[in-house]
């Protein structure tokens, strides 16, 4: 028996006839391919364009923002086809021609070219990009191809995000333009005033677009203005009275406004400069003809608003914002997959009254939920939260009036409240932002309840909004909003107001690493940590919102969820943070390093973290630990390096926990470069300077090394003064280093110019030493390291094992042992750090037998002569994914076996299982010390 696809196959080989046939084509592929239940609700045919005559486009499917354009079958879809004005255009330029007449809303993300043997697909997000052809023949194997045809849910939130930032674009068109006509343009005032006013216009701008007023309201009113700022000013000032507040003889253009109130307009003194004819022009034409506001989404736009008109944000280049789907890799695992669930489970009970009893139980438990973000920016997490919710409700609301049991009398079925929604923020202006950004959603969440309950419901006046606050999040009692002078001690311990508590705190502070705070940033640090915590000084500064958080949920079913940079589950900054943190909590679920997803060039290499943690003392539910493509695995643990294993912190020490040869940091100079030199740089200093060349060392840096290119270091720390003083070139040079350190402001360097022959770190091994780059490519399945003899001078770039052998090489160049690096180690950006006093002191190393160390001796070598089976070939070349050689790859294979199995760990062993093995051991290895 044939498939539906092919049947449709069938069905539709060596035929189609443009005119009458290209309806039932795409009727029967959506109903019987792709499963749409009405097709005839979901695609439109002969949709009427405008251009210089009245031309149909073929079809067009408005929930996904597809246009297809139909050809007869043998119609080559690149040919050029003559068109009623005489030009010619393939069947793709003349879907794009009808385009330019559609309006910004209609325009398609997706052209389809088709003459019934052939379907061409153009992604208009990279029109220049080749089409994805699929030919009928194979369209059983390439149906996938076409889910975008009805992804309505995708097209909903790709649709939002380019109008939200198209938005953006006239936003900073119309703030550009503005800020020229002010007085001083770059004063702290004006540049309130002027965002003040940008939010208003905006504001009326989407309220006429969505219904809100009275369609194209504001643009009228404006349009006809003879004096548009004098107009401004008092339509601000009647936007903001009540109709008892109002003139009784107040022009009717003006009296036509309803209030809006919410203290959006409540500020009459805001300066307005004089609007130009550009202004009105960008205003009337750009902003408001040729836009629709009401398709915005406010969880993009809020970000993408600030960012436009923030001057700080502005400066950095770029709109950017919090994606939507980041969003919910926090809130889903942390309330919203529970919702989803229990919302499911209520719609399929059978019996009607029972199923709206269970809904509208649900409906009133997310309506009595509170959320807090306590860096809420723009408020992107506090939108996107309402918005999900919401969409919940109005699903509950639509089941339950479906069956006749919710009343449909005038009282509102909506429950769920922006009230509900809390947020501190140090930025004036982005509060300003969220206010707005939550505004819209309640009026677009608002206008689905409306169509669903089929009768107007009352959105304005705005009501009064009060729960996101202008402050420093680090010196605000989260639960009072109270500011707070002492965090540390007697923490937010403020009488006068009631303390809230919040079902859940969410979002995403500030990423400052420790080595970049401002000094105001690290006060507030000290505020939090206090003096007395131990190594507060490395910590990220996202670290003070944990900290802060851990505090005010101890004995409160409150759950939190945070997304941080990475650093903070890496290295050493994990004992710092963590270790007196566990004391009080436990992980419920963690996102591992990802890269964050954003519009701005500034975070476009941020790797972060998610985390979300509740009280010790609150019922387990589910772990959960997700990769960075969102695969989610259960676990019995979640320890603060994100693993399934022991809650162990690794601390930095100055000695191996095992007898295994000690590991130190290579040479550093503090030389200003004087003493390094290139090959060319070596030849042209010693024509002036022969006597010299007894001096010069091969100098080895962990990229000279990876690469396999030369550097030479001039090391004079043993020339006797006579010999220094007839080198005059190598004189001028420690003239020249000397001068360097005491112009620094580092005591300590400024010592070191008593010496300037010698290092300020010096390790030269007289023998044969195991060298380990400190910094590594993450695309490498190993660290590569190497043995170096006597007689190199290896930089501080490196690690040095003078008294490594190969079975301490094999050992380290195991996968195991990489496992634990990947686990324990820092990072810059996503590159491993390897460090002596975390990674390789830390190590635990198995108690071997004799018999045993000669097989890793034996494994060791063989990585060694496979890698000397290309002599012209750097350590990177060997160990890129794609170029490592096969004879290495299965050297290191026959390596990690031998290691596992001295280990006594099967070969099948995955990696997070090797990890939390190796935690266990470090667990006995140091009994006492860890809690």
């Amino acid at each position: 028996m044939q498939s539906p696809t092919q049947a449709f196959i069938s069905r539709w080989r060596s035929r189609g006839y443009e005119k009458g046939e290209s309806q039932s084509y795409w009727l029967e592929l959506l109903s019987d391919i792709l499963g749409v239940e009405h097709p005839t609700q979901f695609i439109k045919f002969e949709a009427q364009v405008h251009l210089d005559h009245t031309a149909f486009i073929d079809a067009v499917i408005p929930a996904t923002h597809v246009l297809i354009e139909q050809k007869s079958l043998g119609k080559a879809l690149d040919a050029k086809i003559r068109q009623s004005d005489g030009s010619l255009r393939t069947p793709f330029e003349q879907a794009k021609h009808y385009t330019l007449e559609l309006p910004y809303s209609a325009r398609p993300r997706w052209i389809v070219t088709s003459n019934f043997a052939e379907i061409w697909i153009y992604d208009m997000e990279t029109p220049e990009a080749a089409p994805v052809k699929i030919q009928l023949e194979n369209l059983e194997r390439d149906a996938y191809l076409l889910q975008f045809l009805v992804d309505t849910e995708q097209a909903r939130i790709h649709r939002e995000e380019q109008i939200s930032l198209a938005a953006g674009t006239l936003v900073g068109k119309l703030y550009d333009a503005l800020q020229k006509q002010y007085a001083v343009p770059d004063a702290p005032a004006t540049l309130h005033a002027l965002n003040m006013l940008c939010v208003r216009i905006v504001f009326c701008l989407y309220a006429e677009d969505a219904g809100v007023f009275p369609r194209k309201l504001f643009y009228n009113f404006l349009k006809k203005q003879n004096n548009p700022r004098s107009a401004l000013i008092e339509l601000f000032k009647v936007l903001n009275q009540t109709p008892a507040e109002r003139d009784p003889y107040l022009d009717d253009e003006l009296a036509a406004f309803p209030y809006v109130n919410g203290g959006l307009f409540a500020d009459a003194n805001i300066e307005i400069p004089r609007l130009s004819a550009e202004i009105l022009s960008v205003i009337l034409e750009d902003c408001s003809e040729n836009f629709d506001w009401a398709g915005v989404s406010p969880t993009i736009f809020g970000g993408v608003f600030e960012s436009t008109l923030n001057p700080e944000t502005r400066r950095k280049g770029g709109m950017h914002y919090t994606s939507p789907a980041n969003i919910h890799r926090v809130i889903d695992p942390l309330f919203f997959d529970e919702i989803r669930s229990r919302l499911a489970e209520a719609k399929k009970i059978a019996e009607p009254r029972s199923r709206a009893k269970k809904l509208l139980a649900l409906q009133d438990q997310i309506a009595a939920l509170t959320f807090l973000d306590p860096a809420c920016g723009s408020g992107n997490f506090l939108t996107e939260t309402f918005l999900s919710l919401r969409r919940v409700e109005n699903e509950i609301i639509r089941e339950t009036t479906r069956e006749s049991f919710l009343a449909l009398d005038d009282t509102t079925p909506i429950k769920v409240s922006i009230q509900q929604f809390y947020g501190i923020e140090i930025n004036e202006f982005a509060v300003t932002v969220a206010k707005t950004a939550l505004w819209i959603a309640e009026h677009q969440m608002m206008r689905e309840t409306q169509d669903i309950v089929a009768r107007q419901l009352d959105f304005l006046p705005l009501k009064a909004y009060a729960n996101i606050v202008h402050g420093n999040a680090l010196t605000t009692d989260w639960r009072t909003f109270a500011a707070s002078e002492n965090l540390t001690g007697t923490l937010f311990e403020n009488k006068t107001v009631p303390a809230r508590t919040y079902d859940f705190i969410i979002g995403n502070p500030p990423f400052v690493g420790s080595k970049l705070q401002s000094p105001e940033q690290k006060n507030d640090m000290l505020g939090v940590f206090g003096k007395k915590w131990k190594n507060a000084g490395i910590l990220d500064f996202v670290a003070a919102w944990y900290k802060i958080a851990v505090d005010i949920i101890a004995g409160t079913p409150t759950r939190c969820a945070f997304v941080s940079s990475n650093s903070i589950c890496q290295g050493e900054q994990v004992a710092a943070l963590w270790k007196p943190l566990f004391e009080k909590i436990k992980f419920d679920f963690a996102w591992r390093t990802f890269k964050w997803q954003s519009e701005s060039e500034a975070m476009a290499h941020v790797h972060c973290v998610i985390i979300g943690f509740s009280d010790k003392n609150v019922p387990a539910k589910t772990k959960t630990i997700f990769d960075e493509n969102g695969n989610g695995v259960p676990a019995k643990n979640i320890n603060t390096y994100l693993m399934d294993a022991p809650n162990v912190f690794v601390e930095s020490r100055s000695r191996p926990i095992c007898n295994v040869p000690e590991i130190g940091i290579g040479n550093k100079p503090i030389d200003g470069g004087n003493y390094l030199f290139t090959d060319e740089e070596k030849k042209e200093f010693l024509k002036k300077e022969p006597t010299a060349e007894k001096y010069f060392k091969k100098w080895l840096g962990a990229d000279e090394f990876l690469n396999n290119w030369q550097r030479w270091c001039l090391w004079l720390g043993d020339c006797p003064p006579n010999e220094l003083r007839a080198m005059k070139h190598a004189y001028e040079r420690v003239c020249a280093v000397r001068e360097l350190r005491l112009a620094s402001k580092s005591a300590g360097t400024r010592k070191l110019a008593e010496t300037p022959t010698r290092f300020h770190v010096e390790n030269m091994p007289t023998g044969t030493s195991i060298l380990v780059p400190s910094t590594s490519s993450e695309r490498r399945e190993y660290v590569p390291m190497g043995f170096l003899d006597a007689g190199t001078i290896f930089s501080n770039a490196n690690l040095i094992i003078p008294a490594g052998t190969l079975y301490e090489f094999g050992i380290l160049e195991s996968s195991l042992h990489m496992a634990w690096l990947r686990a324990v180690c820092g990072r810059l950006e996503t590159r491993y750090r390897y460090s002596a006093s975390v990674v390789y002191n830390n190590f635990p190393w198995a108690e071997i037998s004799a018999a045993a160390r000669e097989r890793i001796e034996k494994t060791a070598q063989e990585i060694l002569d496979a890698r000397a089976l290309y002599p012209d070939a750097s350590l990177a070349d060997l160990y890129d994914p794609i170029t490592m050689p096969p004879e290495l790859r299965r050297a290191h294979a026959a390596n990690d076996r031998a290691v596992l199995k001295v280990y006594g760990f099967p070969p099948n062993l995955s990696e997070p299982e090797i990890v939390a093995e190796l935690m266990k051991l470090y667990q006995k290895l140091t009994a006492g010390t860890q809690k």
